[in-house]
């Protein structure tokens, strides 16, 4: 009694024709002036049924100082006949079925909602209360309806939420065929809802994809101002942000698209640098949208369809231009036998059946029928079209009612039905005891409670036109869409080509399959692009900018010694040590390795010089042993020459091991040869110097100088001198020797290959050592400076000194101050002119002698003061 004496009211309030039954079966009519306006087939079991066919209400304001008139409206919904007309064909399908329900007979109550708030809460009463659908004058007892326990509607997600919030105290469910919303899935507000259109969240997932497949990482997000577009965009908010999407802009319009909210939409597009919008709308919705932008020549931009317009072909004859390209995922379509024929049964008799099927031919053939009351959409010239003939026919124009090639909405609606069949099928077939209910008892069919029969449907599945018909415990079917795209037909028309589909079921990486190669794009036959920044490609990293969001960028090419390998890099890499960048930084490369040789020009240079000082020194000594015992060699101390020359030989040649890739053994050798050898070319120039000054001093009366410093003393000072050098050698050698090093501390490209001198302090001292010598030697010429002219050897020694000094004074600040090669190159330089020096000043006046002035090799002249 509470459940209708509540109903009562609410019914009374809204101001609706009601019927009722007291606890004293008296019947109580309360007629109304809508009976013409639904869809009705008598049955053992009435499903109702809520649908838009009207839709964009012509708003008035009403004075009240009469009675209101009806409510007009700007448009049709062929399409929509169609689903109520699908809904009959598959009521009356069961009907025929012996395997089900043989024993009940199936009929409908369908009303339209006008895709209304209002006006569905208020049909939604009158399918469950059993109004009648009554005219002046009919008496209460011939126009009786029964209740529905069920109701299949509506389209729109946010009338079927206001629906289900009046009807959901009463337990009576509702089944809807577009309802999308995920919000609609939470059981806890709507317990009575189920739908056999996937929920939003999956088609959102599947548009999520869809951008990021082809990396759309900027784009322009509207929806009208209802429950539907701000859940589906606050869904996919959410679930693009995991492929680093972001919106541009985030635009919702009002319902009545007023021509300031309209310029304010625009001025968001046009201002933006997206390319590509998404669009949670409905075909009204976007009509006043594409129209200015078309005025506008906004006809660049690349559309995402959501699944509530992806199919939507009345868009296509106006806005071609604008629309070709489209993409969008369209719930899955079926062909249902026998839909076509029944459908294209009308003609100009059949329809005067229903006020619906009137206007519906009047609008499509543009004639009036007699005796028509189509005053319920509002057009200009309705009123001077002319009658019908009575020939018209489907078969002579194109109407989306009776077009079966995308049978996608029509087909949920199809499903829904069967659904409600099945369960009130397994109803039927219930054993007393086995039940779902307490006790095992089984639902009641007489009367249908709404609350068993939505328990039945919870649990019931089945398999139509070859698809097993699934639910989860929210009252959602799985998932599955196809990828549309809007191409142009050889004469003009919309092809809904198949480009593509997703599969909620399948694994997330195999969920979206895209044939690119079928897709039609909006312009140049080519995926547009619609980014805030352009990617960073490798050999740069990303850096963001302050304020803006996270798609919007810096390219940063890395550091030197860093590279990024993948598009887009958050940080650059360091390479190795042993690595370094290649010129697009996206690669770290086996750096080169730097040393001086044998195949460079420098190189070859020095080999070439150093090759040249040895034949050279050796020709000086061929010289030398030919003319042995001439005067002039014989007076210049011939054992100590041939042995200069033999250790000026061998410094040329040891620069000979500065060349090539140093190794451990190469290094000491290096450095202890060059050591050594020089140091017993000074000790030689020292020992010489000595026996000049010597020779001349003991010529004088009483001296006896020369016996102390003869042959024997000579060899042995050369010996001593160079047995210090070699000592210091060992010590180096010992202690911390000289190794070969792969020399990366400088950031460059090569490894630079040198030998590490191992302690500083030893290789100073080498040279500190032959220095030492080097000074002696200068003083000791210096002193012998005023010995005669015919025979000033140490003259010769004292330039070939100046020049070592020259020499080796500028190589000290020039090697410190270079690196690799060109350190290496100095120090063979130094070494080659040093012994350049010592080898033309000390023997070039004796060659001279010796092989141009002949005449000058005698004792005689060298006698001669």
């Amino acid at each position: 009694m509470a459940h209708y004496a509540c109903l009562l009211t609410f019914c009374f309030l809204l101001n609706m024709p009601i019927w009722c039954q007291n606890t004293n079966n008296d019947k109580c009519i309360y007629q109304g002036e809508e009976g013409t306006q639904s869809f009705y087939q008598d049955g053992d079991v009435i499903l109702g049924g809520l649908f838009p066919l009207h839709y964009s209400p012509i708003t008035t304001v009403s004075s009240f100082q009469s009675k209101p008139p009806p409510t007009e409206y700007k448009y049709f919904g062929a399409r929509t006949l169609r689903w109520i007309r699908t809904m009959a064909f598959a009521v009356n399908e069961i009907n025929q079925r012996q395997d089900l329900l043989p024993n009940l007979t199936l009929g409908y109550h369908i009303r339209d909602s006008c895709d209304e708030v209002p006006l569905s809460v208020k049909g939604s009463l009158v399918l469950v209360n059993g109004q009648p659908d009554t005219g002046q004058g009919s008496s209460c007892a011939d126009v009786r309806r029964q209740p529905s326990p069920v109701i299949v509607g509506d389209a729109a997600s946010g009338v079927s939420m206001a629906v289900l919030r009046t009807l959901g105290s009463f337990s009576v469910p509702l089944v809807s065929y577009f309802s999308s919303c995920s919000c609609l899935s939470n059981k806890k507000e709507f317990p009575t809802f189920m739908r056999t259109m996937p929920s939003d969240e999956f088609q959102i997932k599947a548009l999520a994809r869809l951008v990021h497949y082809f990396q759309w990482t900027w784009v322009g997000l509207i929806g009208v101002e209802s429950d539907y577009a701000r859940f589906a965009i606050q869904l996919f908010l959410k679930e693009s942000a995991r492929y680093n999407v972001c919106p541009a802009y985030v635009h919702i319009f009002p319902v009545y698209l007023s021509k300031e909210a309209l310029r304010d939409l625009m001025h968001t597009i046009r201002s933006s640098t997206a390319t590509v919008i998404v669009n949670f709308a409905v075909e009204t919705d976007l009509r006043t949208i594409l129209t200015e932008c078309k005025r506008q020549n906004l006809t660049h931009l690349q559309w995402i369809a959501s699944e509530a317009w992806a199919t939507s072909k009345a868009l296509w004859g106006d806005f071609n231009d604008i629309l070709k390209g489209t993409l969008g995922f369209a719930i899955r379509k079926a062909e249902i036998p026998n839909l076509y024929s029944y459908l294209r049964e009308l003609n100009t008799s059949s329809i005067q059946a229903s006020h619906f099927l009137t206007e519906f031919w009047e609008e499509t053939f543009n004639c009036r029928i007699n005796g028509s009351l189509n005053t319920h959409i509002h057009k200009e010239g309705v009123k001077n079209r002319g009658p019908c003939s009575g020939r018209e026919s489907l078969d002579d124009v194109y109407s989306p009612y009776a077009d079966v090639t995308q049978l996608r909405v029509s087909y949920n609606v199809y499903k829904a039905v069967y659904l409600i069949a099945h369960a009130l099928h397994d109803m039927s077939t219930c054993v007393p005891g086995e039940g779902p209910f307490q006790n095992g008892t089984c639902g009641s069919l007489n009367p249908i409670l709404p609350w068993q029969l939505l328990s039945y449907m919870k649990k019931t599945s089945f398999t139509t036109l070859g698809e097993d018909v699934r639910f989860d415990e929210n009252g959602d079917p799985i998932a599955s869409y196809d990828l549309m795209n809007w191409q142009v037909a050889e004469d003009g028309s919309l092809l809904l080509v198949k480009v593509g589909f997703f599969d909620a079921s399948l694994k997330e990486d195999k969920d979206l399959v895209i044939n690119e190669s079928m897709i039609m794009w909006h312009r140049e036959n080519k995926a547009p692009e619609s980014v805030c920044s352009k990617s960073c490609l490798p050999g740069s990293r990303k850096a963001r900018r302050k304020g803006e969001p996270i798609c919007c960028f810096d390219c940063i090419p890395c550091g030197e010694g860093e590279i990024s390998n993948q598009t887009d890099s958050i940080d650059c890499l360091r390479c190795s040590k042993e690595t370094w960048p290649n010129q697009a930084r996206d690669q770290c490369m086996p750096k080169t390795l730097e040393y001086l040789s044998f195949q460079e020009p420098l190189g070859i240079v020095l080999w070439a010089v150093s090759t040249f000082g040895a034949f050279l020194t050796a020709a000086v000594l061929f010289v030398f042993v030919i003319y042995r015992k001439t005067p002039v060699i014989r007076g210049n101390n011939m054992e100590l020459s041939f042995l200069l020359l033999l250790f000026l030989c061998a410094c040329f040649l040891i620069g000979l091991t500065f060349i090539g890739k140093p190794s451990n053994w190469l290094c000491q050798i290096r450095y202890t040869a060059f050591g050594i050898s020089f140091a017993l070319c000074i000790a030689c120039i020292l020992a010489k110097t000595i026996v000049v000054l010597m020779a001349f001093r003991a010529t004088l009366p009483g001296s006896n100088v020369m016996k102390w410093f003869g042959p024997a003393q000579q060899r042995l000072s050369v010996i001593l001198c160079s047995c210090v050098q070699a000592l210091i050698c060992i010590i180096w050698l010992t202690t911390k020797p000289p190794s070969a090093a792969y020399n990366t501390e400088f950031m460059s490209a090569t490894i630079i290959v040198e030998c590490n001198v191992g302690s500083e302090l030893g290789f100073w001292c080498v040279l500190g050592y032959i220095g030492l010598l080097a000074c002696m030697c200068f003083l000791i010429a210096f002193f012998a400076r005023k010995l005669p002219d015919n025979y000033n050897e140490a003259k010769f020694i004292t330039f070939s000194i100046l020049i070592f000094f020259a020499v080796w004074i500028t190589f000290i600040p020039v090697y410190v101050s270079t690196r690799g090669k060109y350190m290496v190159a100095v120090h063979v330089f130094a070494i080659l002119a040093s012994a350049f020096g010592l080898l033309l000043c000390i023997f070039a006046p004796k060659c001279y002698v010796v092989l141009l002035r002949p005449e000058k090799n005698s004792k005689k002249h060298m006698m001669k003061k």
